[in-house]
């Protein structure tokens, strides 16, 4: 169920399964592939998103075409776990374009990043300079990709 109490059904998903393959799709083209006609899929289509079950549209960029081949899992361990040490880091991560993804982790560290960068040589720079540096930050471990062998989406 959504914050409103309501569920979405097989054709809600169908629709979400769709736009997450062609976001460009037509009203009148996704209709046709979830078999509704087009006014009810495109209320459907704007009760998702006013749900938050769509958060956005965006271009897929091929990272490695742009230079951006080098994927690095950096685990990060914090020297202080208090909601104001969370926060520091939390403002900061959010501001390296390089750092792909964060997720605050229950284990043995407290965050797991994925950081892309051109080349080893950047993402030494990178760690040496910016993610060492950063609020509380104590102790990192890195784990370099040799080859990605599924990065898809939820519905891939």
């Amino acid at each position: 169920m959504d914050g409103k109490g309501r569920e979405i059904d097989r054709i809600d998903r169908k629709i979400l399964q769709e736009i997450s393959h062609h976001a460009r799709i037509t009203v009148t083209e996704l209709s046709e592939r979830v078999g509704l006609s087009k006014t009810p899929c495109h209320a459907r289509l704007r009760s998702l998103e006013e749900r938050g079950y769509i958060l956005g549209y965006r271009a897929l960029l091929d990272p490695v075409k742009l230079g951006l081949d080098h994927i690095a899992f950096v685990e990060v361990k914090l020297n202080d776990t208090k909601e104001e040490a969370l926060h520091a880091f939390n403002d900061a991560v959010v501001k390296l374009p390089e750092v792909e993804q964060c997720h605050m982790i229950a284990g043995s560290f407290d965050y797991l990043l994925k950081v892309r960068t051109r080349n080893i040589s950047d993402y030494r720079k990178l760690l040496g300079d910016t993610l060492s540096a950063m609020p509380h930050v104590a102790h990192t471990s890195t784990y370099v990709v040799m080859e990605a062998v599924k990065d898809t989406a939820m519905f891939d």
